[in-house]
């Protein structure tokens, strides 16, 4: 049995201007577990824009929607579900990489385990930008890296989106957080959120900054957001023994060969591989994340910063905006 929906898709890869609204069928009622919800609003991610100028990882049946990050309100549940009723205002984060569509949509079908309940003091808005970037900083520093209370770590590009939630969870973590910027606005921001260090990288040698930020010691952790190039001048920043994660793929060692004589241990995230292996037990990973971290939207421990919001079907103008480059924060599709 399917439903009808209104959603933004795209048929073919190319440039923002593929993406067109028109109307798409979602499988309903699905699996026993699975819950129906009623999108409010959806969440960007740079994934959104390699997806669509490279296409989908997963085939699907019709045109491709794009978007993981989706907050709505529970429109109707499984027989095995439980955990949730209709009516529940839920975030989370699923789809957008083929296969079944993603959030850039009027309805999405969700396994239970993989939802989290919004706080009534949290808006669709930013419980919508919120899972995506929660699970990979998470995944990153306490799963990865296991941050502990007073190691120094690195944040490259920390007024990004995964940025500004890195340093939020290595606050919460109680590490000394160092942050790259481009700019002192930007330096600014992180601050607010925790940062003890901002180092503009365009004016100054982020290696040296680092390692006279920790008194000769080396960084404990970092991660890098910026790339395989960043990633491997970062290696001479590191204490022996430490960790660098990466969110962009793993580089060689430098030619002094850091990584190797300080023993560095190397950790890829890529948080979207669960859905695309259809690993379920990764994915309920996933979910508990989100829901053990949503609660610090409502206490104000974390926050979230939006840049932009467009309509559902202007997604191709907030996908500009998003290859433009620059933001301090998150670019939000308000579908309600």
């Amino acid at each position: 049995m399917t439903m009808k929906m209104q959603a933004m898709v795209m048929t073919s890869p190319g440039g923002p201007d593929i993406l067109h609204m028109c109307e798409v069928e979602v499988a309903w009622p699905g699996a026993a577990n699975d819950v129906l919800v009623r999108l409010k609003a959806a969440g960007l991610n740079p994934a959104d824009t390699f997806f669509r100028a490279s296409g989908a990882y997963l085939e699907s049946d019709g045109p491709t929607v794009l978007g993981h990050d989706g907050a709505g309100v529970v429109e109707a549940v499984g027989s095995d579900v439980s955990g949730f009723a209709v009516g529940d205002r839920v975030c989370f984060c699923n789809g957008g990489i083929g296969g079944p569509p993603g959030t850039y949509a009027e309805l999405a079908v969700v396994p239970d385990y993989q939802l989290a309940r919004i706080p009534d003091e949290v808006s669709f808005q930013t419980a919508a930008v919120f899972p995506l970037v929660a699970i990979t900083a998470w995944e990153a520093l306490v799963e990865r890296a296991g941050v502990a209370g007073g190691e120094h770590v690195l944040i490259h590009g920390g007024a990004g989106g995964t940025g500004q939630m890195a340093i939020q969870i290595a606050k919460l973590q109680g590490a000394k957080i160092a942050a790259t910027v481009s700019s002192d606005a930007k330096a600014a921001l992180v601050k607010s959120l925790g940062a003890e260090r901002a180092i503009n990288y365009r004016t100054d040698d982020f290696v040296d900054a680092a390692v006279k930020w920790t008194d000769g010691q080396g960084l404990a952790v970092a991660l890098d957001n910026a790339g395989p190039e960043v990633m491997a001048r970062t290696f001479a920043a590191m204490a022996p023994y430490g960790h660098v994660v990466t969110l962009m793929g793993t580089p060689t060692d430098d030619a002094d060969l850091n990584a190797y004589n300080r023993n560095l241990t190397i950790h890829n995230v890529m948080m979207l591989t669960p859905m695309w292996f259809g690993l379920t037990e990764h994915l309920k990973r996933q979910g508990g994340i989100v829901r053990q971290l949503v609660g610090h939207l409502a206490s104000g421990e974390i926050t979230m910063n939006i840049a932009a919001v467009y309509p559902l079907a202007e997604a191709a103008k907030a996908h500009g905006q998003m290859e433009a480059g620059g933001m301090s924060g998150k670019i939000v599709l308000d579908i309600a």
